[in-house]
């Protein structure tokens, strides 16, 4: 039964990885077609602060995706077992998109101090697992497929 599972939950990620490969593709197409629109339009050449945050955001947005790609191929493909330094990085990259685009005038106090907090969070989170793991961020102790030994 658990061999079936095995197959059945590499299958789903076979599929899950091409969705998001044609996402990625996509996006990547649409970035493309925003971007040429937005300096074929006039004035040539230029862009206005919300066409560069609009261009950041599809970039940053993009930039996750192929995070994402990269994760679910090592983690689940290449290893086989869970690479929590990738999606660290990939919650950092999708928290700095987040504050890149982040209207400052119009966002109230608790909400930067709580988006201050997350960053604050995966970036120690993110230096104790390079310092207990710094050759490949992969956690033995967190592997949930890791075979559990009775201690002696």
């Amino acid at each position: 039964m658990l061999k079936l599972f095995k197959r059945y939950e590499k299958l789903m990620i076979q599929i899950l990885l091409a969705m998001m490969a044609i996402a990625i593709g996509l996006a990547t197409l649409d970035f493309g077609w925003f971007l040429f629109q937005s300096i074929a339009a006039p004035p040539i050449l230029l862009l206005n602060a919300d066409q560069l945050l609009e261009v950041f955001s599809l970039f940053m947005l993009i930039i996750i995706g192929i995070e994402l790609l990269e994760s679910i191929i090592n983690t689940y493909l290449s290893k086989g077992r869970p690479h929590f330094e990738v999606v660290l990085s990939v919650a950092i990259i999708a928290i700095a998109r987040k504050v890149i685009i982040l209207d400052i005038k119009t966002t109230d106090s608790v909400s930067l101090f709580g988006i201050a907090a997350i960053i604050l969070s995966l970036t120690v989170g993110y230096y104790f697992m390079k310092q207990s793991h710094p050759e490949d961020g992969y956690s033995p102790d967190l592997d949930p497929t890791k075979d559990q030994k009775p201690p002696q």
